[in-house]
């Protein structure tokens, strides 16, 4: 079979797997001779990046072909049929291993980290449309996410000692236990508090070590004082995604936008799945009610954990924002929450014209419970702290949680939302203005320090 969708005709599905797996391969592999023979991306020629766009559109309607007949089969490959679970990641990378061209090779994606995000193959469209097909099946879809649902292995290692030391000290974030309530506080301080993949990664250990905690009942999540000179000293909640990251390609799919979603956002929400036998959630994992303190502001990612907390504080002065419009990017799963609880008409003016919601205005309490004086916040905190510890929240949260957002609504919702995102962070427009930002950034950051 020759390279590339111009020379080569795509394999009609045949419905057998080892066939239809066995003609993906041939093609894949012809898709990858034709890049090869192509420059690196930045090199390129208008008319040689049409054709490596050729290239990968043919490459992937193979690919989607095939997950349409036959993502349960590959699911049952990877897992055992479902006797075991497999986190997303791994779960990726075994697919690559098991189905040659179904999805990038670990060796290919070791290759596109090295690069920003504007110098990149773009593979990680192919890893969205395979997580997509998986999230949208029904079987493999919810076992996916009631993976998702476990305490991660980093968690389990320090849980015993979080539980007789009543605290811990991860790289960007901090966790203490105080009285019934552990205080969980963001620490990028140079970034705003915005998430980079290390920040995403602790806060997941974090919210584990939280509700695997038999004295915890419920969870305070605050941002810590930063750096950066128009804050410096203050408390900020989150800037949401680091921007710089995204432009330099450290914001990944897989581990970042998809592992948030389905990792500890998902379980402040639903509560941790510490038992994987068949059963009702209830029956199989812990649940507790989560209070957020919001200072200064609370952007992007900062304002999609709001959604999903049982109790929100802010302070007078703070505001909070959704910019996708303005990034370009999809804002996880707060399209849907926020219509839920704004309405459609002010979620449509926060997600696609970038208003923001400043903590005094009526609008704020679509988002907002309390909002009170920075110098009243501690105080209000453990006030909502004690309201919350009462033995019938959990079960309660659970319910509501269930009744607003059934677990297969969800999932149906980040598989179109897996392809969707994977698209745009390779969009024209999205690199442009991202490279534009991080251009303007370095440029004050230079001023700042010319300055004598």
């Amino acid at each position: 079979m020759t390279a590339g969708p111009r020379t080569a005709t795509a394999p009609e599905p045949t419905g057998r797997f080892d066939t239809d797996a066995r003609h993906l391969a041939e093609y894949a592999a012809g898709a990858e001779r034709a890049l090869a023979a192509l420059p690196p991306v930045p090199e390129r020629s208008p008319d040689e990046r049409a054709h490596a766009a050729a290239v990968h559109r043919g490459a992937r309607r193979v690919r989607r072909a095939f997950l349409a007949r036959h993502t349960e089969s590959v699911y049952g490959l990877l897992t055992d049929d479902m006797a075991r679970g497999v986190r997303l990641p791994d779960l990726v990378h075994d697919a690559a291993d098991r189905i040659p061209g179904l999805v990038p090779t670990r060796r290919q994606m070791a290759a596109e980290r090295r690069l920003v995000q504007a110098e990149k193959e773009g593979r990680e469209i192919d890893q969205g449309l395979f997580c997509g097909a998986v999230l949208r099946s029904p079987t493999a879809g919810r076992h996916l996410v009631e993976t998702m649902l476990g305490p991660t292995p980093r968690a389990l290692e320090l849980a015993d000692g979080f539980r007789a030391q009543g605290r811990a000290e991860l790289d960007t974030v901090h966790v203490e236990r105080r009285g019934a309530a552990a205080h969980v506080e963001f620490r990028n301080p140079r970034r705003l508090n915005a998430e980079n993949h290390r920040l995403i990664d602790d806060l997941d250990t974090a919210v584990d070590l939280v509700l695997l905690d038999d004295a915890v009942r419920v969870g305070v999540l605050r941002g810590g004082t930063v750096d950066p000179p128009a804050y410096r000293g203050r408390r900020v909640f989150s800037a949401g995604v680091d921007l710089s990251d995204l432009r330099n390609g450290r914001i990944p799919l897989v581990g970042f936008l998809l592992g948030r979603e389905l990792g500890y956002i998902n379980k402040m929400f639903r509560g941790l799945l510490t038992d994987p036998h068949p059963g009702a959630l209830s029956e199989r994992g812990v649940t507790k009610p989560w209070i957020a303190a919001v200072d200064t502001f609370a952007i992007g990612g900062g304002m999609q954990l709001l959604l999903v907390l049982d109790h929100v504080i802010a302070e007078e002065d703070a505001y909070v924002s959704l910019p996708a419009a303005e990034e370009g990017i999809v804002p996880g799963v707060a399209n849907l929450r926020l219509t839920r609880l704004a309405g459609a008409r002010l979620a449509r003016q926060v997600v696609l014209g970038g208003r923001r919601i400043a903590a005094t205005d009526p609008e704020a309490r679509a988002v907002c419970d309390e909002v009170v004086p920075a110098d009243r916040m501690d105080e209000t905190v453990e006030r909502a702290v004690a309201a919350l510890s009462a033995p019938a929240v959990a079960a309660n949260r659970r319910m509501l949680a269930l009744a607003e957002e059934p677990l297969d609504l969800f999932r149906e919702y980040l598989a179109e939302f897996a392809v969707a995102q994977a698209e745009r962070a390779y969009a024209p427009d999205v690199l442009d203005k991202v490279e534009r930002r991080w251009r303007e950034r370095e440029r004050r950051r230079a001023a700042r320090e010319s300055r004598p």
